[in-house]
């Protein structure tokens, strides 16, 4: 069973998070200050870290930058800290998402699959459909044999299709699998990315024949031969 550490010093957030992790099929350890974080990443290496970024006695992004140096596990940081300095001090100890505080649990449950997915790729598989060939845990796409540069959310909605050949793939799904939220500054973006996947994918990208739209619904993945 995957096992999450959850560090934070509000009572109530621990109790929060460990039943709706446990309810999500989680083994769950808690910590609540940066002393008991480090001892117990240390005794009983989790599979991933949720950690507050204010603690009693320090901060969450020095435990993330300890962490990196002996340490891959996927790191999600939640803080009622919403400046973008802030996140951007955090990514760059190590954190590899920052959710802030209130947060919906639906929402940091889909970016702890996220992080997970990315953490592990082990035993993802190649998907070929017509002229693509998408390595999932190499995360690389050739097209005729040609390798094509994609861009991270480029290549995680691509993933997300993928994974599904031939099945609808609802707005609000690849919302929730790319950007971790199915709603919010992320929405306009699906149309985009999907834009820039055709303009790369596709033989004609005004006339798609891999990246079909489900109008008012999503899109799928599908092969042009069949």
């Amino acid at each position: 069973m995957t096992r999450v550490l959850v560090v934070d010093d509000e009572p109530q957030i621990l109790r929060a998070l460990r039943t709706s992790l446990r309810g999500a099929g989680y083994e769950v350890d808690t910590a609540e200050t940066a002393e008991q974080a480090l001892t117990q990443l240390a005794a009983r290496p989790p599979d991933a870290v949720i950690l507050d970024l204010v603690l009693p006695d320090g901060r969450g992004t020095d435990i993330a930058r300890e962490l990196r140096t002996w340490s891959n596990v996927p790191v999600i940081v939640l803080s009622v800290v919403g400046d973008e300095s802030e996140k951007v001090a955090a990514l760059d100890a190590g954190a590899d998402d920052y959710v802030t505080k209130p947060f919906g649990i639906d929402e940091l449950l889909a970016r702890l699959r996220a992080a997970l997915r990315r953490g592990d790729p082990s035993g993802e598989p190649v998907v070929e459909i017509g002229a693509l060939r998408i390595d999932l845990e190499k995360r690389s796409v050739h097209v005729d044999g040609e390798l094509v540069q994609l861009t991270p959310h480029e290549f995680e909605l691509l993933r997300a299709l993928a994974r599904n050949p031939g099945k609808l793939m609802t707005h609000a799904a690849l919302l929730r699998e790319v950007w971790g939220r199915a709603y919010g500054d992320e929405s306009h973006y699906l149309h985009v990315y999907v834009s820039q996947l055709r303009r790369k994918l596709e033989p004609d990208p005004a006339r798609p024949r891999y990246i079909l739209t489900e109008p008012g619904a999503g899109y799928r993945l599908v092969d042009p031969a069949s």
